[in-house]
């Protein structure tokens, strides 16, 4: 019996250790440093228990903090260690899920007729704090499903119960901590001594299984950290994202508000469509630049389009349905499909490819009342779309260019993009074949240019794989946006799309679906906030505002006024019966980027002082010299 065997890290290199070693052990063997910060274990693309037993060859990574998968088995840990608090202090409590997030972990609480306080939560924290001290492990068991059934039917856990139901016949994971066991998948930290800073934030109301036809259950958010600083810092995130939330900038500055009469959709004001059509601008300037040919299609379609598609089974639920004259039709989703319409519309040749179609196309999607936030989670969309219809061997050069494309839109805002590549998830269409070529030609791009990326197992679309690209903003936060999708299956397939090739043979052209700011809605929403408010001058709506000091300046404020006009420059007069340090301070709260001040001096000198949003007071210019610095700003797209 083979009683070794092989262990890849990371590095490249390889080692044999005895069969059954644990994570544990393995990052014991290469530091003692090393053990005391691993967290969990990656084992083949799974994320294990460091306890757990590896009886076989596998590709191996020590998970610490500053992994993705590390925090996420911290915060999981963390959650565990609530609920053991909570049924400390609240007997009887039933407990539905506790997973973490994105940033931080929640559990899902039955407590009868207990409301939570913000006492209970000091409380909760303080008792967590006592369990710390004791450094349980956490304890990995595994039981039959009718042993498993059996014990949660002595505790009454009908919530548990019923997630039971889905795995009968399996072999179920429990997890054990101090006096506290759930049912559970894990994986865990070693002990709950690791956790060392906690912090309960909130507490709200959330559907079991989040239906609204089921009980409404209290769920408490909580953070964690390795440190007081790491929380400390975080924490005063939270508040700099609080003056930063979109949705108070964006009524504030006049943007754009939301009201019940339209769930899910903005009401933009006059500032914020002089934002919009900036984007719009920039965009389609770009994409003439590249080869794009513009185009519109029908928001309202027969259901019979989304059946070829493959959406309506995998997306009807999303969809906005209408009845009329005994047909259904979907307000559409997404414009993938329409757009073979487009490509039908005559016949193609090889020489014609590739063709690339873009279009700034508004779409519909029923997402669940409970989950629309502000400009982040909407129900009426501005997608900034294209396809692109190539030949297989144009993907490598379609996708290489996007990349760039990507990065250069980025830019512009001062922002760098991170690359995630998703692949073949459980329920996908077509041959495995193709998408096993497609997820290939995402690679090869991706590593041709260099690029790090993570690699994110079984989340590609039901039609096809893809890059993710992300963004961090200026707290750190990351946004995914932009998405680069080869698909040999829904449009190609499924609409019978063909070109003729060289040799007079009928082929599929191969469909890329990419996307840059994702939305139009949830760009504006996430770049309000990473520059709170303050835009960069080419994209704020208003770029300069004059202030005279009496009302006997209005004339020559008049004067300078239009001639930024003239230069194209969008500017505001400042005409009311107020004092100038009064309307100075009111202008830096709307975040306009210069402030010009005339009096006597400026109106003799043809002059302007100049104030700068953040900056204070620049001096005196000339006007002339003034409307050439702006407007060499504003051509520039100058984040300063």
């Amino acid at each position: 019996m083979e009683s070794k065997i092989k262990i890849s890290f990371p590095d490249g290199n390889t080692r044999e250790f005895d069969k059954g070693i644990s994570g544990a052990e393995i990052a014991k063997s290469i530091s003692s440093g090393l053990l005391r910060e691993a967290l969990a274990i990656g084992v083949n693309a799974e994320v294990w228990d460091l306890s757990r037993k590896i009886e076989t060859d596998a590709s191996i990574k020590i998970l610490k903090w500053q992994d993705a998968d590390g925090k996420k088995s911290y915060w999981h840990s963390s959650s565990h260690l609530m609920a053991e608090a909570v049924e400390s202090l609240f007997p009887g409590t039933k407990f539905g899920i506790g997973p973490s997030i994105d940033h931080g972990f929640y559990y899902d609480l039955d407590m009868g007729s207990h409301t939570l306080t913000p006492d209970d939560l000091v409380k909760i924290e303080q008792k967590m704090f006592e369990f710390v001290k004791r450094d349980a492990p956490f304890i990995r068991t595994e039981k039959s499903w009718e042993d498993a059934v059996a014990y949660f039917k002595q505790k009454d856990d009908p919530y548990k119960l019923e997630l039971l139901d889905e795995l009968k016949g399996q072999q179920i994971s429990f997890y054990t901590h101090g006096n506290f066991t759930d049912l559970c998948s894990g994986p865990h930290i070693p002990s709950t001594g690791r956790i060392k800073a906690i912090k309960l934030l909130s507490v709200a109301g959330a559907y079991w299984r989040g239906s609204e036809k089921n009980k409404m259950l209290q769920r408490i958010y909580g953070i964690s950290f390795p440190s007081q600083k790491d929380l400390d810092e975080y924490l005063f995130r939270i508040e700099e994202a609080k003056r930063r939330d979109h949705r108070k900038l964006g009524k504030e500055l006049e943007l754009f508000v939301f009201h019940d009469i339209a769930p899910g959709a903005p009401f933009w004001l006059p500032k914020g469509m002089i934002m919009f059509r900036e984007l719009e601008k920039f965009l389609r300037e770009e994409l003439d630049q590249n080869g794009y040919q513009e185009i519109s299609t029908p928001i309202l379609v027969k259901k019979d389009l989304w059946e070829q598609s493959g959406h309506w089974a995998h997306y009807r639920d999303n969809m906005f349905l209408v009845e009329c004259d005994e047909t259904t039709y979907a307000l559409k989703p997404m414009n993938c499909p329409e757009s073979t319409y487009i490509y039908r519309n005559k016949i193609r040749s090889y020489k014609d490819l590739p063709l690339r179609y873009s279009e700034i196309g508004r779409l519909h999607r029923n997402e669940i009342s409970g989950a629309l936030g502000g400009m982040f989670r909407v129900r009426q969309i501005t997608m900034d779309d294209a396809h692109i219809y190539c030949r297989p061997d144009q993907i490598l050069d379609e996708v290489n260019s996007l990349i760039d494309l990507v990065a250069r839109f980025y830019a512009i805002f001062g922002l760098k993009p991170m690359y995630n590549l998703s692949t073949r998830p459980d329920e996908a269409m077509g041959d495995p074949k193709l998408w096993d070529r497609a997820e290939e030609s995402l690679k090869q791009a991706l590593d041709g240019k260099s690029l790090k990326y993570n690699l994110k197992q079984k989340d590609g679309a039901f039609y096809g794989p893809k890059i993710d690209v992300q963004i961090e903003d200026a707290l750190g936060r990351e946004w995914q946006i932009a998405t680069i999708q080869v698909d040999f299956v829904m449009l190609p397939e499924r609409f019978e799309l063909e070109y003729i090739a060289e040799d007079g043979s009928r082929q599929r052209p191969v469909a890329i679906h990419r996307a840059i700011f994702g939305s139009f809605e949830r760009f504006i929403g996430i770049i309000t906030e990473h520059f709170a408010g303050a835009f960069p001058i080419w994209l704020s709506p208003v770029q300069a505002v004059v202030l005279p000091i009496t009302d006997a300046h209005m004339p020559y404020a008049n004067k300078v006024a239009d001639a930024l006009r003239s230069a194209n420059v969008r500017v505001e007069l400042d005409d009311r019966n107020e004092k100038v340090n009064y309307k100075i301070r009111e202008w830096e709260t709307k975040k306009a980027p210069y402030m010009l001040i005339v009096g006597e001096k400026e109106k003799s000198n043809n002059s302007v002082a100049v104030r700068q949003h953040t900056k204070g007071d620049l001096g005196p210019m000339i006007l002339e010299d003034f409307i050439r610095k702006i407007a060499k700003e504003i051509s520039e797209k100058s984040l300063t």
